[in-house]
């Protein structure tokens, strides 16, 4: 009787390919996903900070800049606005665009000075910069010493 070498990622394999059934026969196509998330797929965001303020950019092909509405309350930045409907009397092959009403929130970790926020539209990027308010904003202390 000869001893067989036990490999634990031996039995991994048989549940990837389970796995790679189960997604290649789901049911959720991609546009349905893409309904599912919402605004998530129609409104692609890049967030960073720079110096006393964060900047905002957000993809939005084919929107005209008054068709955009942006509002600021406390630490959250709210974009939303509304793609237009595509013309019914096209036959589609495919259709990846988004349609409808869109809206996303972005809460940042600190408090904004809603007041000095300022957007930029060109080339379908919304480019917003909304400074910390001032409570959120480093303060130098001086030092003093006791004479």
């Amino acid at each position: 009787m000869a001893l067989a070498r036990w490999d634990p990622f031996q039995e991994l394999l048989p549940l990837r390919q389970a796995m790679n059934e189960l997604l290649e026969q789901s049911l959720v196509r991609p546009d349905r996903l893409r309904s599912l998330a919402g605004s998530m797929a129609a409104l692609p965001l890049d967030v960073y900070a720079e110096d006393d303020h964060y900047v905002i950019e957000a993809a939005l092909p084919g929107l005209a800049p008054e068709s955009v509405s942006v509002t600021v309350l406390g630490p959250q930045v709210t974009i939303s606005g509304e793609y237009p409907a595509p013309d019914a009397k096209r036959n589609y092959l495919f259709r990846e665009r988004p349609v409808g009403r869109f809206e996303r929130t972005i809460t940042l970790p600190t408090e904004l000075d809603a007041d000095g926020a300022q957007a930029h539209y060109e080339h379908g990027l919304l480019r917003l910069r909304v400074p910390k308010a001032a409570a959120a904003r480093p303060r130098r202390i001086t030092v003093t010493t006791s004479k």
